[in-house]
């Protein structure tokens, strides 16, 4: 069985994940308390049902924390879940609440939805590092569900999943980074007019980058440093690791150096490259 749990903050993106993966297959359930969770794999294993996904969230209340207890139990049974984290700034869900003017599940008479979002992050926050995190702040629906398909893609219980991930400083820092790498130092192509509406991922603009020494440099350098360090992650039994990449936009420096760690990585481990403020747009 496919197993794909689904979790995280309210407003930030449960529901179009979940229905990706009901248009890819799966058998969904959503809101399924954690008591139930063993219950209903037995039940589906029985029958013979392969692609599963459940959405468990802070409507289950203080029993999510008996979720670490039933993955123990489904990993004794042969079933080994990927899990699926999502996540976003207060900005972002205050932003997302606002335009749709749902309710959110932990407000209350005497709570404001800043403190709700508040009381769910904490609440959440002891299986929030159980699998994958994806931070959804600034993400539109299409760019969400192209994040997920490319993770439900990625091969299961084949080792460690390394992620690139470029993205802009003016935006904030990804919330779901391991390890952050600035390159805002290097020459920039945005002051190039003819470069400006280009990518990272443009010839003209690699062409432009690769001619400067410091660039292939410190290229060479982060490339260097995940090498080295990346067997020790492995080491550690990650299923993922997030090497986020930042310059001032995310659309020209941190998208070129992305794109080539990507390609250098992609016979070493299983490689995603993603880049968030482009996908903002």
């Amino acid at each position: 069985m496919q197993l794909i749990l689904i979790s995280g903050l309210s407003g930030s993106g449960k529901s179009v994940a979940l229905n990706l993966l009901e248009d890819s297959g799966y058998y969904c359930v959503d809101n399924l308390p954690v008591v139930m969770l063993t219950v209903l794999v037995r039940m589906l294993k029985e029958e013979h049902t392969r692609k599963v996904a459940v959405a468990i969230d802070s409507r289950s209340g203080h029993g999510i924390d008996l979720l670490p207890e039933r993955l123990h139990k489904l990993a004794e049974e042969d079933v080994n879940p990927t899990f699926l984290y999502l996540h976003a700034d207060a900005e972002t869900l205050l932003k997302r609440y606002s335009e749709s003017r749902r309710r959110h599940p932990l407000a209350s008479a005497g709570k404001t939805l800043e403190e709700a979002i508040r009381a769910e992050r904490e609440l959440l926050d002891p299986i929030s590092s159980l699998g994958h995190r994806i931070d959804t702040s600034g993400l539109k629906p299409a760019a969400l569900r192209e994040w997920v398909r490319q993770f439900i893609e990625a091969e299961p219980g084949q080792g460690l999943t390394l992620m690139f991930e470029s993205f802009g400083f003016k935006h904030g820092i990804p919330l779901d980074a391991d390890l952050v790498f600035d390159v805002r130092c290097l020459p920039n192509p945005h002051y190039d007019t003819a470069l400006r509406p280009l990518t990272g991922r443009d010839r003209p603009v690699v062409e432009f980058l690769e001619a400067e020494a410091e660039v292939v440099r410190m290229r060479d350098d982060i490339g260097r440093f995940v090498g080295d360090w990346l067997p020790a992650y492995i080491r550690d039994n990650r299923s993922y690791l997030t090497v986020a990449i930042g310059c001032t936009g995310g659309q020209h420096r941190s998208v070129y150096i992305t794109e080539w760690l990507g390609r250098e990585f992609a016979q070493r481990a299983r490689v995603l490259v993603r880049h968030r403020s482009l996908a903002g747009n």
